[in-house]
């Protein structure tokens, strides 16, 4: 049976496309996930899979070959229908799939669960999916599992688009900032002299009502001569204005970070259970204002947890606190384990956002945008690693109060 499209199917193929995304060569961070979702659900396929207008394409898979099939007889293309999972405990016994040739091949598709990769706009793009070729289901950590599992996806997606915008912003302001002389000087000099010219002409037509012939043509020649300065000067001023203002600017606003925080700790929590990995929660204490994306930084420090979990060892523990350093900070340790076992965290944030942050591909490359939007923030990334005490991350924010309000804009535009 063929699945109906979405009520939003030109938006939301719109908000695909713009990730660029499709047809992109494979990533770690995204093989990561699904290995990770496989080895959760206890399923041999896993698949990171995107709907496009008439097909569906893989940007991740283990298990399978099949890179794309179809849309006409791909199983997500029905469960981005859904704000939920989609569970497909026999296929031969749904009347959506039973003769979909997925299901009737050899060794075919029996079990499916999607859950869709929703975008903070609302688009379901595809589903972190997994499958088996009998008949099953996933019990509720599994299910919590694959769900936190597909916000990593649809986070990692949008970070990316935001932290290529902010390359694309700050490469705008600094050309803008190589014109500046030129134009100070163009406005402390010919300008301001036609200016001054202008209002003087003004002022005695407004006082005595009479048109002075000779001083008129004066004006004339001279608004004449720089109109392209004018021209110039307005066209900067209004380029300014709008290089940080496009749809993926971050939307820089007081929040908690605290509260932040705590949100992306029960984020990742349910992946963290899976692999029984104990995640202490310190950041229960007073609020601590920040000028914040909110969302984006939610996702940010969603990543960095996810990256902890994903490189302790089974049974390992991650803790996580607010405090106030030198200025609103969430400190992220993960811990030696009593046997002498070590997380492999800190050569992951070292080399992927540490040591050369700008150079985005990489096994690491979801580390490197993650650093790009903290700087975006103005915040001061410390890492450090010492035997018996494990990984700790320190990231420092400026405080709320510090910040001038007319400052706020600015930081929006960096």
């Amino acid at each position: 049976m063929k699945a109906p499209l979405p009520d939003n199917e030109i938006e939301r193929l719109a908000a695909l496309y713009s990730l660029d995304i499709l047809d992109s060569p494979q990533e770690k961070d995204f093989d990561d996930i699904v290995a990770l979702a496989a080895s959760v659900c206890e399923a041999p396929m896993a698949m990171v899979s995107l709907v496009d207008a008439d097909r569906q394409w893989a940007k991740a898979r283990t298990g399978t070959e099949l890179m794309e099939t179809s849309r006409d007889v791909s199983f997500c293309a029905h469960a981005i229908l859904e704000r939920d999972l989609l569970l497909v405990p026999d296929a031969q016994a749904d009347l959506r799939f039973a003769d979909n040739p997925l299901v009737t091949a050899e060794n075919g598709v029996r079990f499916y669960a999607g859950a869709p990769l929703i975008t903070t706009d609302g688009f379901a793009l595809g589903t972190l999916c997994v499958a088996d070729t009998v008949p099953r289901q996933l019990d509720v950590e599994q299910q919590q599992a694959l769900r936190a599992l597909a916000r990593q996806v649809t986070a990692q997606l949008e970070l990316r688009r935001y932290a290529v915008a902010l390359a694309n912003t700050t490469a705008r302001l600094q050309a803008l900032e190589r014109r500046k002389d030129d134009l100070a000087g163009l406005v402390s000099g010919e300008l301001r002299a036609s200016l001054r010219l202008m209002s003087a002409y003004l002022d005695r037509l407004g006082d005595t009502g009479y048109h002075d012939a000779e001083m008129a043509e004066l004006v004339g020649r001279a608004t004449a001569a720089h109109v392209r300065g004018f021209r110039e000067l307005i066209d900067h001023l209004t380029t300014m204005a709008d290089a940080g203002l496009g749809v993926e600017s971050l939307h820089m606003r007081q929040c908690d970070l605290t509260r932040v925080t705590q949100r992306a700790v029960e984020a990742v929590r349910p992946i963290a259970a899976s692999k029984h990995i104990w995640i202490l929660n310190q950041a229960g204490g007073p609020a601590l204002p920040i000028i914040a994306d909110p969302v984006r930084l939610e996702q940010v420090l969603t990543h960095l947890l996810f990256a902890a979990v994903k490189y302790t060892p089974e049974g390992g523990r991650v803790r996580v606190g607010t405090e106030m350093e030198s200025g609103p900070t969430v400190r992220l340790d993960d811990m030696d384990l009593p046997d002498g076992m070590r997380p492999d965290l800190f050569p992951h944030l070292y080399y992927g956002a540490i040591a050369n942050p700008g150079d985005m591909p990489g096994p690491d490359r979801g580390l490197a945008v993650a650093k790009r939007i903290l700087d975006a923030h103005h915040a001061t990334v410390a890492l450090s690693d010492r035997p018996g005490d494990g990984t700790s991350l320190h990231v420092v924010f400026p405080y709320a109060e510090s910040i001038p309000s007319e400052l706020i804009k600015d930081l929006a535009a960096a």
